[in-house]
């Protein structure tokens, strides 16, 4: 993706992000892609969509759970 397409991304956030602390994600050429909204302009992380599935497979199954 080039650094001028960025302008042109749709990011959306969850319903439940009440302020700017909060991931945003976005679709783009088969990756999904990762940011802070707290730092638009900050890193990006990118995952192809087995990737990103097998995140929320593990985030559903608790896996990042706290003790």
């Amino acid at each position: 993706m080039l650094k001028s397409d960025e302008n042109s991304i749709i990011w959306a956030r969850s319903s439940l992000c009440a302020n700017t602390n909060c991931v945003e994600v976005a679709l783009v050429d088969h990756q999904v892609l990762v940011r802070s909204s707290k730092n638009i302009a900050g890193p990006i992380l990118r995952f192809d969509f087995p990737e990103w599935m097998a995140f929320l497979s593990a985030v559903r199954g608790g896996e990042f759970d706290l003790p």
